[in-house]
């Protein structure tokens, strides 16, 4: 939960860096938060939450994605390659899970 708040606190901080536990804790944790969010959608009947929360979220996504793309000495703009039907979803994820890398243009890796 701390990298999710940790995430929310970074709001719009495309600067730096994030470590792939970071990344992949915040992604796990919004996943769930919005299956609870369909789920009282349902309930309720509206669907105005799930709308809500998801662009609440979004700008925080995209800057938590950028940092981890930072820590593969890689820019944020890699992130629109998910635009490319099919593969480019599939290159996305796997620069997300690559390895960080030691000192790189967008500073030092708090892994080593």
């Amino acid at each position: 939960m701390d990298c999710f708040i940790g995430a929310l606190k970074k709001y719009a901080d495309f600067t730096g860096r994030a470590r792939r536990k970071e990344y992949w804790m915040f992604y796990l944790i919004y996943m769930l938060l919005l299956i609870v969010v369909y789920a009282l959608d349902a309930v309720i009947g509206m669907g105005l939450l799930s709308i809500v929360f998801t662009l609440g979220m979004f700008i925080p996504s995209i800057s938590i994605a950028t940092r981890r793309l930072h820590d593969t000495s890689r820019s944020g703009w890699w992130q629109l390659i998910a635009f490319i039907p099919v593969i480019g979803f599939i290159i996305l994820v796997i620069f997300l899970a690559q390895d960080s890398h030691g000192t790189n243009d967008f500073g030092v890796s708090s892994k080593y």
